[in-house]
């Protein structure tokens, strides 16, 4: 068996994981929104809660668009909520914006993991773009440019790489403060963590699948050597 071969039958399964993933955090999200939590917390109430309590008054939290489309802005230090996980008052709404304000309490505290992240944003945002033309350029002109194809790659699977623990990171705060400050009742941590793992997937099966197509293009190079 070729080693192109041998890495495409581990590459499949991987990207059908990545589906997988997708449909999972999606249909977790919706079974987990009919829940309200016995709080009464929506997720806005619940992420101002937690940024007070933890010195952050001045973070701003806005209502946008779409689903799950919920993120930290490091930039200008506004927590994004869709408007479902901000007006409602479930399980799954106030899971989402707490984990949204974890990243922020990371950001305070100089999380090393975030840190890295943010400052390795602009060469990764540079390096997804270029990598793809020097790898074709590579099979099209020249041998070297797929080399160098694949260290840009190799900074993007890194930063990849390095998510997985600011995501995991941001949801045991987020778990600590709802357990603690009463956002939900011990009975209700099990919906939580269902919410919250359903989307750690889809950046653990991202991960694997750069991973994977990182060995492949290594492979590549070298038996064209």
């Amino acid at each position: 068996m070729s080693f192109n071969v041998f890495m495409y039958i581990l590459i499949i399964p991987a990207f059908i994981l990545t589906i997988w993933a997708q449909f999972k955090v999606k249909s977790t999200y919706r079974k987990w929104s009919e829940v309200p939590v016995h709080s009464h917390m929506t997720g806005y109430e619940a992420a101002r809660h937690m940024l007070d309590t933890h010195g952050l008054q001045n973070v701003q939290i806005v209502s946008v668009p779409g689903v799950l489309s919920d993120h930290y802005n490091p930039v200008n230090r506004t927590v994004a909520l869709s408007e479902d996980v901000y007006y409602g008052n479930s399980i799954s709404s106030v899971s989402v914006a707490c984990h949204e304000i974890g990243h922020a309490i990371q950001h305070k505290e100089a999380y090393p993991m975030l840190s890295l992240r943010h400052k390795i944003f602009p060469v990764v945002n540079f390096a997804s773009g270029v990598a793809p033309f020097l790898i074709l350029g590579g099979f099209l002109f020249s041998h070297t440019l797929i080399g160098l194809g694949i260290l840009f790659f190799a900074v993007t699977v890194i930063f990849q790489l390095i998510t997985l623990p600011v995501e995991f990171n941001a949801s045991n705060r987020a778990r600590e403060v709802m357990v603690s400050e009463g956002y939900i009742t011990n009975e209700e941590e099990r919906g939580v963590g269902k919410v919250l793992n359903a989307a750690a997937l889809t950046y653990v099966a991202a991960a694997l699948v750069a991973l994977l197509e990182l060995i492949r293009l290594i492979g590549i190079f070298n038996n064209r050597d």
